[in-house]
């Protein structure tokens, strides 16, 4: 484990501790909250991109006009 020293402003610092304090775990925790979330969606948007590279855009206009047809064809039922 790495020890990581930041600087905040005075006031972040206090709201930050503020709501370590109302979710019941320590400044420390709630930061490592905060870098897993934002690793996973870095992650998760790494691999929508790396699919998104290797679509077939043709075959996904077709299929998003596909479902255009049936949200209108049962929204005007």
């Amino acid at each position: 484990m790495s020890v990581m020293t930041i600087r905040l402003a005075d006031d972040q610092h206090e709201r930050l501790k503020m709501l370590a304090s109302r979710k019941g775990i320590s400044l420390n925790k709630l930061f490592e909250e905060f870098s897993t979330r934002i690793l996973m969606e870095s992650d998760a948007e790494t691999q929508f991109r790396l699919r998104a590279a290797r679509a077939d855009n043709q075959q996904a206009k077709a299929i998003l006009n596909k479902l255009d047809k049936h949200f209108q064809n049962n929204l005007s039922s």
